[in-house]
């Protein structure tokens, strides 16, 4: 065997895969030179002709033939790989000069909106923001409220209960309890959050948010309380002619208590606010003496709120992340 006969066969393959314009070519020209009858393999097999001392040697030449043409033959299928990807692009008309599409510019959320703007409005009003847990004890959620184990108005808010007695606070009226426990009169705050109850149709959701509010002081009456729904109305819906009744009803943790209306329309009410002045029993509670001191509280529902802002009728549109839908509020 002689080494100029591998030289050839070496550049006859490489010229060969070099004129290939498409793969099935080029697989076609590997089989002529590397396949099981190819030229370099016959030269392979050859081998055991030739006498013992002179097979490493021309072994070694063999093999350092077949690398040269693997390698070109990988090198060629890259070359025509990126030629087609070429020829893609091309019958495209990409226009590489067009700018990137670039990100979309978030927006806050609705009801975050509108929970910011309740809280901005009462800070203006005196009030801080207090704070507390989404798991509650039952002393926190029901008992301090004035409603003790089976007091009946407990099925008004049956809720989600958590491991050890503990639970996923129906209001956030724990919040208030927390803070008279740490904080001493007089007190002016609310209390946003979320809360959860079983309840789930066009206006009610099993998570939705409430901010309630709080003010103890040795003479608040219920005047202020009226006053200060009133004001925050006004502002929030940025009218002044807002008519606004206050209903007798029914809460344990206040008393006298009063769902608080507002008008719409031609004379249609809906109910925006419960609320009342302290009940004793919640004073006491907390160790507070109510013949010293008294004070209003109040609740909402800023979902609610944000419905009646933008027109929405159905509280779950909220909360199924559909961006066409939240993308009118941004």
């Amino acid at each position: 065997m002689q080494a100029n006969e591998l030289d050839r066969i070496v550049t006859t393959a490489l010229a060969d895969f070099a004129q290939c314009d498409d793969p099935a070519s080029l697989e076609n020209a590997k089989a002529r030179y590397l396949g099981k009858t190819g030229a370099l393999t016959e030269q392979l097999k050859a081998l055991s002709k030739l006498p013992a001392a002179e097979r490493p040697a021309v072994g070694a030449a063999i093999n350092d033939a077949k690398a040269k043409l693997e390698a070109a033959l990988n090198a060629r299928r890259a070359s025509l790989a990126d030629a087609k990807l070429g020829r893609a692009l091309a019958a495209e008309a990409l226009d590489v000069t067009l700018p990137g599409r670039g990100l979309g510019i978030g927006a806050l959320h609705p009801l975050t909106r509108t929970l910011d703007r309740v809280e901005t409005l009462f800070r203006s009003l005196g009030f801080e923001v207090a704070d507390g847990p989404e798991i509650e004890d039952d002393f926190h959620n029901f008992t301090a409220l004035n409603t003790p184990e089976n007091h009946p108005a407990r099925s008004m808010q049956d809720t989600f209960y958590v491991e050890g007695g503990m639970v996923l606070r129906t209001h956030t009226s724990p919040i208030q309890i927390r803070y008279m426990e740490t904080h001493a009169p007089p007190i002016k705050i609310i209390a946003p959050g979320r809360v959860y109850r079983v309840d789930s149709d066009a206006t009610h959701s099993p998570m939705f948010h409430q901010v309630e509010g709080l003010w103890i002081d040795h003479d608040v009456t219920f005047a202020d309380l009226k006053s200060v729904l009133t004001e925050f109305l006004h502002r929030f819906f940025e009218r002044d002619d807002i008519r606004i009744r206050f209903r007798p009803s029914f809460f344990p943790f206040t008393e006298p208590s009063a769902e608080v209306d507002m008008a719409f329309g031609a004379g249609d009410w809906l109910e925006i606010f419960g609320s009342g002045q302290v009940h004793p029993n919640v004073l006491r509670a907390v160790g507070l003496d109510p013949e010293a001191w008294q004070g209003f509280a109040f609740g909402m529902g800023p979902d609610r709120l944000a419905m009646l802002r933008y027109g929405v009728d159905d509280l779950r549109l909220f909360y199924e992340n559909d961006l066409r839908f939240l993308a009118q509020f941004t």
